[in-house]
């Protein structure tokens, strides 16, 4: 992967963290562009389309967690990486970051070569995506249609649009109905071998598509994981 060509955003009202992260991101190759609030962000999101957002939650006009829901809401911006970087450590405030649609949530202060290895895991993530350009056939399960292309749910005529991770994780858990997926098989397929996360995240992300698809397509099996059955 040329890393030239990766385009980074970086958002946080603090001046020294933006300088800090420009500097240690730019070292590495990539192309950076910075805000300093949300409103700032989704402009600049829309111009340039970034590879990845590092987003701060604390922030004057309108903060990350809208912010993310936002960019989660924009057709042309739904592919880019998520990642919040912030001092708030609460556990209430890291399931609210995922069920605005990020896929990592990250706590200040981190070390620069730490950060870089998570952005480089979630880089290979992008090569080697769940969800492949490839495997552009709609899959169609009874009342139940996934379009891998378009990221696109339709369940009982109504078309949903999903956060990133809960439709790859949807995506994935189909490609073999009845199978027992592992949270080891799960976190990998999905996140990928290098991305910590926490261990609440395939509960919070389960729980979100039960939400909207009802209970009748992913079983818990106890002590194992998770199947998709229709």
């Amino acid at each position: 992967m040329n890393l030239n060509k990766i385009k980074i955003l970086l958002v946080d009202d603090e001046p020294d963290i933006l300088e800090f992260l420009q500097y240690n991101l730019k070292k590495e190759g990539f192309k950076i562009f910075t805000a300093s609030n949300g409103i700032e962000a989704i402009r600049i999101a829309e111009e340039e389309i970034p590879d990845l957002i590092i987003l701060d939650v604390m922030m004057p006009e309108m903060d990350g967690m809208e912010t993310c829901i936002r960019l989660r809401k924009n057709q042309k911006l739904k592919k880019i990486i998520i990642l919040f970087l912030t001092a708030r450590n609460e556990d209430v405030l890291q399931i609210a970051g995922f069920n605005a649609g990020a896929d990592d949530y990250v706590t200040k202060p981190i070390k620069p070569k730490v950060l870089i290895s998570r952005i480089h895991a979630f880089l290979r993530r992008l090569e080697n995506d769940v969800v492949s350009e490839k495997e552009n056939t709609p899959l169609t399960f009874g009342n139940l249609t996934i379009d891998r292309e378009k990221y696109l749910v339709f369940h009982s005529g109504k078309e949903f649009i999903f956060p990133k991770k809960e439709f790859e994780l949807l995506a994935f858990l189909s490609t073999k109905p009845g199978k027992v997926f592992s949270r080891d098989e799960i976190f990998t397929g999905v996140w990928g071998n290098d991305v910590i996360v926490g261990d609440r995240t395939i509960d919070v992300h389960i729980r979100r598509l039960r939400e909207k698809l009802g209970e009748e397509f992913i079983k818990t099996v106890k002590g194992v994981g998770y199947k998709f059955e229709f």
